[in-house]
């Protein structure tokens, strides 16, 4: 397979873009989060006082059983795939391949009989997901969401005090600033990166429906939800303390809620982003050698906030299945959630492509001040909303009605607007006031938001 004759983008046409999550959320990357899995039982097992039969491992035997994972790469891979050839049991497969491994090793072989034990396959698989979903959360997506709010974050400052027309139902309405409208993503984006990082991994390692009951046969006087516990603790997971044969996945659930809503956050800052570029309030820097159109060569489209927008929308629609669909399994165990597992990482590489593509597009963007300004001066009546309002502190009745009949509709002029104010019986330095006022000067304490300074 080439990038060329892939089946899917990820793996073809975006394939240099999600590389970084191709060693988690691959075949070989499920194979080794089992490893890993298995690993992790077998050392806790030697180390429980009752379990006489698995004495401690000593320091050598340790840094092997250890290094089986370390040194994890595609030709171990593709050894446990010949042995599924005749297993057609993927995780049986991971099994015999450890006790392969064990069995070269005289300090090893002896203890080759406890890989696996009383475990059941979902004991391993769930633990295993947890563990790349885990990874794939903290060292990739959430990096590269900070990296998009640590540019909007610059850009929220450096252009606190920039005046900018609001636009409500697309209209012109009450000035802001691009600085505070920016900073309104911020604020949005990391609230949900909190949630994001705050959402549990959970696991079991019960057995069989959940139970325990083969532990329990073997070695009855082990506490075995206690040394479950602290096996998943030393992968950085949390139990789950009561489930079927499958951990339920809820919190794989919550974690694909928690993920939509950033995208969804996203989508929002994109369109937006789009808009502003349409209205001219924003260049994109150029690239030598660059085309923007097939047919018109002036054209430099916003494609990096498109491009986002669209794989936005896929990695939600995978993500919302999997929260929608993981969470059900018919009476103890139905095997549909496995096949829906295998593609987080797809959910994830759409993710990816989008955060990369929207931080690409921030990188390119050059403020237009001028054509802001411009957009500002031109639209005299957004200042209507702040004479009715001051007319109204001082009973002057009417006052949103003249407004209205002064400026909806038609083109409100500077000197049409103080003709107005200059006829109202208002305190003098208070019709000097709104005399002065500017759509440029009328944005209330969006500097002091976009700085994001409570004290303002």
């Amino acid at each position: 397979m080439t990038a060329l004759s892939a089946l899917s983008p990820l793996d073809g046409r975006y394939a240099r873009q999600t590389a970084s999550l191709a060693p988690l959320f691959s075949e070989l990357g499920l194979m080794r989060a089992r490893l890993t899995a298995e690993v992790a039982w077998l050392l806790a097992l030697s180390e429980e006082r009752e379990v006489p039969e698995l004495p401690p491992f000593g320091a050598a035997s340790r840094a092997r059983l250890e290094q089986v994972v370390v040194d994890f790469d595609e030709a171990a891979g593709q050894e446990i795939k010949t042995i599924e050839a005749t297993t057609n049991h993927d995780v049986k497969a991971v099994e015999y391949y450890l006790r392969r491994y064990m069995s070269a090793y005289p300090d090893l072989k002896p203890a080759a009989e406890f890989v696996h034990f009383a475990l059941t396959s979902e004991d391993i698989n769930n633990v295993a997901y947890a563990l790349m979903t885990q990874a794939g959360r903290d060292t990739i997506l959430l990096p590269a969401l900070d990296t998009i709010a640590t540019a909007l974050e610059n850009l929220a400052t450096s252009e606190a005090g920039q005046a900018m027309l609001a636009r409500t139902h697309g209209q012109p309405a009450s000035p802001t600033t691009l600085g505070k409208e920016i900073r309104v993503f911020v604020t949005r984006l990391k609230r949900i990166r909190t949630e994001i990082q705050a959402v549990p991994l959970l696991a079991k390692m019960n057995g069989a429906v959940g139970n325990y009951n083969a532990h329990y046969i073997a070695y009855p006087e082990v506490n075995w939800p206690e040394f479950s516990a602290r096996v998943l603790a030393t992968l950085g997971l949390q139990q789950n303390p009561h489930t079927t044969q499958i951990e339920p996945h809820d919190g794989l659930a919550e974690l694909c809620h928690a993920f939509m809503r950033a995208n969804t956050v996203l989508i929002d800052l994109t369109r937006d982003l789009w808009g502003y570029i349409s209205l001219g309030y924003f260049r994109q820097k150029t690239r030598a050698g660059e085309v923007g159109s097939s047919t018109m060569p002036h054209k430099v489209n916003p494609i990096d906030f498109e491009n986002a927008e669209g794989n936005l929308g896929l990695a939600n629609a995978l993500l919302d299945h999997l929260a929608a669909k993981l969470p059900i399994s018919r009476f103890q165990r139905d095997l549909s959630d496995s096949t829906v597992l295998r593609n987080i990482g797809s959910a994830f590489g759409y993710a990816l492509l989008a955060y990369n593509s929207c931080a690409r597009g921030l990188g390119k963007l050059e403020v237009d001040s001028v054509r802001l300004g411009a957009d500002l001066d031109g639209r005299v009546e957004v200042l209507t909303e702040a004479v009715q309002t001051v007319m109204r502190r001082y009973g002057q009745a009417g006052g949103y009605e003249d407004m209205k009949a002064l400026s909806r509709g038609r083109a409100l002029t500077a000197e049409d607007l103080a003709g107005f104010i200059a006829g109202l019986a208002l305190p003098a330095a208070v019709k000097a006031q709104l005399l002065a006022l500017t759509p440029a000067t009328y944005t209330g304490n969006a500097l002091a938001q976009a700085k994001n300074d409570p004290t303002t």
